[in-house]
């Protein structure tokens, strides 16, 4: 029992070491732990790997934080690679963890996820017909990945279904073009922001930059819509090319050097041009920092659906064991001061989404559609 109870005490006095001094009753929490691992160990109808059962209970201690929280053993935070370079492998979809399973945040526009109509908001409760129930985020992620061109079933249920719904969808190397522009009707620039990688800001600048030379357009329409977000400097970077001046975002945590605030510097780059910002439940994240920093300014006008409430910048934290965790270490506030966490930010024009079908010029794209009308005007 010692082999199993002492690295979960290292870990839990560890994250509580500020209290633990003055908290009786921490300490007769971590004797019933031992408690229950030790009537475990010997009166489970199976025999159990010990180091299974301290993986879930550090896992669950950091999911019982929030949805975005989680322990990764060493052999699963060698295989999950980050995806903020622009190319990885999967299915498409930023996820995280509700009511014990796997919600999806937003399907990366043009992947395999996208193109099978995975939406956001569906929740995952099996893959390959294997229940997710039980298994970590992580562990979860570690299942949808695999060989390029192989298959996978992912049974689903969303809101308004009383079904479930099946969906086999094929792997593929993800190679996110994360900036599509265009002029559209009547001398619009449409900009469509799939992701926010480390290369975003520059592609979207660039092409602007362009489009002002050539096309001299009267106005822009900036697309959001299931865009999952990504690298907060990007956002700022975004963000402030619409700004003239004033505060795009800051983060608030509990240690000092987590508490910031950035700032638009001089010059909108588009001199003040008419703008719509297109936002839906995908909209997250780096997403939400822009669209909510430009409403606060009253810079743009925001149409669509509210958008999906991830207001909150997680560190991976390696750890001695080989492994590492996914911790919330602070949260965006708005320049209103208001947070995007759980929230999301509310269009200024409520427009329903009735396709997800963003390709331009679809007529089906009511959303995209109107905001052209409005532009006419």
């Amino acid at each position: 029992m010692k082999k199993i109870l002492v690295p979960f005490l290292m870990f839990i006095i560890f994250i509580n070491n500020s209290n633990a001094k003055n908290n009786e009753n921490f300490y007769k929490k971590i004797d019933l732990f031992g408690e229950v691992l030790e009537k475990i160990q010997k009166e489970y109808v199976d025999e159990v790997d010990e180091s299974e059962v301290i993986d879930a209970a550090i896992n669950g201690v950091l999911q019982s934080l929030d949805p975005y929280s989680a322990y990764m053993s060493p052999e699963l935070f060698k295989s999950i690679q980050t995806d903020t370079k622009g190319e990885f492998g999967g299915l498409g979809i930023e996820v995280g963890m509700e009511a014990g399973v796997i919600k999806v945040i937003s399907p990366i526009d043009g992947t395999p996820a996208s193109k099978a109509g995975i939406k956001a908001g569906d929740y995952i409760v099996k893959i390959n017909d294997e229940q997710v129930q039980g298994k970590t985020l992580m562990e979860a992620v570690k299942l949808m990945r695999g060989p390029v061109g192989s298959k996978i079933n992912l049974t689903i249920r969303r809101k308004g279904e009383k079904q479930a719904i099946s969906k086999i969808i094929k792997r593929e190397v993800i190679e996110v073009v994360s900036v599509e522009t265009k002029i559209i009707k009547n001398n619009i620039g449409y900009l469509r922001l799939k992701s926010f990688n480390s290369n975003t800001s520059k592609q979207l600048i660039d092409e602007i930059s362009k489009i002002e030379k050539k096309e001299k357009p009267k106005s822009y329409i900036l697309d959001l819509r299931n865009n999952p977000g990504g690298l907060l400097n990007q956002a700022i970077d975004i963000t402030d090319f619409f700004l003239n001046d004033g505060e795009i975002v800051s983060t608030k945590g509990r240690r000092s050097f987590e508490n910031r605030r950035f700032f638009a510097k001089k010059g909108d780059r588009v001199n003040g041009k008419p703008l719509i910002v297109l936002i839906n439940n995908g909209s997250a994240s780096a997403s939400e920092i822009v669209a909510g920093a430009l409403r606060d300014h009253k810079r743009a006008v925001l149409l669509g659906e509210s958008t999906y409430g991830k207001g909150s910048v997680q560190s991976i934290i390696p750890l001695t064991d080989g492994g590492g965790m996914r911790l919330t270490i602070s949260k965006y506030y708005l320049p209103s001061g208001k947070s995007i966490s759980e929230v999301g930010v509310v269009p200024d024009i409520w427009v329903e989404e009735e396709s997800d079908n963003f390709q331009i010029n679809s007529e089906t794209d009511n959303q995209l559609n109107y905001a052209i009308k409005l532009l006419k005007t």
